[in-house]
């Protein structure tokens, strides 16, 4: 028994949904398309669940974070898939693939024929097993990854309402569902063996800043230390989390986020594997040139950074990737090599914060760390290489993009820090500096003065002209 389609997304995250719209965009026939996800439900936002879905009120809800909402692009219900002739295959698992083939099976024992395949089978959260500690398994110890997760961890917030949570890790789930059960009225412990918060991003200054905020609503740090060991009632819930360092940690409840890992298990020995993901092309081609990747899985080379390739953790990038790799699908002798700017963004309670690019170099902090209007930029070998900025807007936002995507060359880390968020808009709106701040910019100042040329040449044409026009 087996199925046929032309095209396969294998994976129903974020980037399935929106490869799945631009294949639509770029006018493929119904029954052409299948989505195979291990989820029940349509392609969905994921960032949705930290963000919105663990709220107290207002929570959101599905169908309203189905994709491609969060590009502000229609969204795409179980009723719009039917509508285009796209094939939804929910709740099904493959359990192997042949890429030579061109063939998967699924765990029902059905196969499914592709003349190309798109891999957006994105990544799993990592459990502590792995990392030597029973307990999953207790009914308190929660995970966010999908939204069988995030209903499973409201459930055990709503039950632990003036109680006890430890969050174990320091990262983006750590600092959102931290947040989250803030405002659920729950008593946090965050637990993480670095040295400060989002220790892969944030500087120590940025870092101090949000602790700080965190420390005011009530939350309590213990750095430097792991999880070892739960404590558990006779039924098996954990009643306490035992760290490295000895202390032991009251807790109704727990929640674990320590990382990823890609879901490449499927095609390693098939396709080449580099940086932990599927290495592919900047037209998102993997190892087999009837095989893509997309999304969290893939490692692709960034022009940014000199094709260095790059296995990017984020919402935009699944997005951008899965579109990317469906025009070089269908488009090809339009489409080039993806020139993406890494982006990566959070809000927790009233704050809200942007980063583009890399965290490499030198670090000019500016702005007032006070107020909680501040940001960074980060040098590397002279030129601009990252940006980071807490409650802008969007102008202000995309200023400091702009500024990375020029990678403009920066001479002076004082008088970059001292001009701080103007240096980005100054660079946006393509001013000349006065600073010397940038000194290769040649083409802007060649620009201007062709354009001075152009404008008094018809200046001239119209006086002439006109005088012309009255001999006339």
């Amino acid at each position: 028994m087996g199925r046929a389609f032309v095209y396969v997304i294998l994976g129903g995250g974020v980037a399935a949904g929106y490869a799945a719209l631009e294949f639509v965009r770029l006018g493929i026939s119904h029954g052409e398309l299948c989505i195979i996800s291990e989820e029940t439900v349509a392609p969905y936002e994921r960032p949705a669940l930290s963000k919105g879905f663990l709220l107290p009120e207002d929570p959101a809800r599905l169908p309203s974070f189905h994709t491609c909402v969060g590009a502000n692009e229609e969204r795409l219900t179980p009723k719009w898939y039917r509508e285009h002739g796209i094939e939804l295959v929910l709740g099904t698992k493959v359990k192997s693939a042949d890429v030579r083939r061109k063939t998967l099976l699924t765990a029902t024992g059905e196969t499914i024929s592709y003349k190309i395949l798109i891999i957006a089978t994105g990544a799993r959260a990592l459990r502590i097993e792995e990392f030597g500690v029973r307990g999953s398994d207790a009914e308190n110890v929660c995970y966010l990854r999908d939204l069988a997760d995030a209903s499973r961890l409201v459930d055990v917030m709503r039950s632990c309402t003036g109680g006890n949570a430890v969050v174990i890790g320091g990262g983006y789930i750590g600092m959102e569902c931290t947040a989250a059960l803030v405002k659920h009225r729950i008593k946090v412990t965050w637990v993480f063996p670095e040295k400060h918060c989002m220790g892969r991003l944030f500087t120590p200054k940025i870092a101090a800043f949000y602790e700080d905020y965190y420390k005011s609503r009530g939350v309590n740090f213990i750095k430097g230390t792991v999880l070892t060991s739960f404590e558990n009632d006779s039924g098996g819930k954990v009643t306490a989390v035992v760290l490295k360092d000895g202390r032991r940690l009251p807790a109704d409840m727990v929640v674990v986020g320590i990382g990823i890992r890609a879901n490449t298990s499927l095609f390693e020995g098939q396709l080449n594997i580099e940086k932990g993901g599927i290495k592919v092309n900047g037209r998102m081609q993997t190892s087999n040139n009837s095989v893509y990747a997309v999304g969290d899985v893939a490692a692709f080379p960034v022009k940014l950074f000199g094709n260095d390739i790059r296995r990017l953790e984020h919402v935009d990038s699944a997005r951008k990737t899965a579109k990317h790799a469906v025009a070089a699908i269908m488009v090809p002798q339009k489409t080039g090599d993806l020139d993406y700017l890494p982006f990566f963004y959070s809000r927790v309670f009233t704050l809200s914060w942007q980063f583009y690019g890399d965290n490499l170099g030198e670090v000019a902090h500016y702005g007032d760390f006070s107020s909680g209007r501040f940001g960074a930029y980060w040098v590397d070998k002279g030129q601009m290489v990252g940006a980071f900025l807490e409650s802008g807007s969007r102008e202000e936002y995309e200023a400091i993009a702009e500024a990375v995507r020029l990678k403009v060359t920066v001479k002076d880390m004082t008088e970059l820090e001292r001009e701080g968020l103007e240096f980005a808009l100054r660079v946006s709106h393509q001013a000349m500096p006065e600073t010397g701040l940038i000194v290769e910019r040649p083409m802007y100042a060649w620009h201007a003065t062709a354009g001075v040329a152009v404008a008094m040449s018809i200046a001239a044409f119209a006086y002439w002209y006109g005088r012309r026009r009255r001999i006339w």
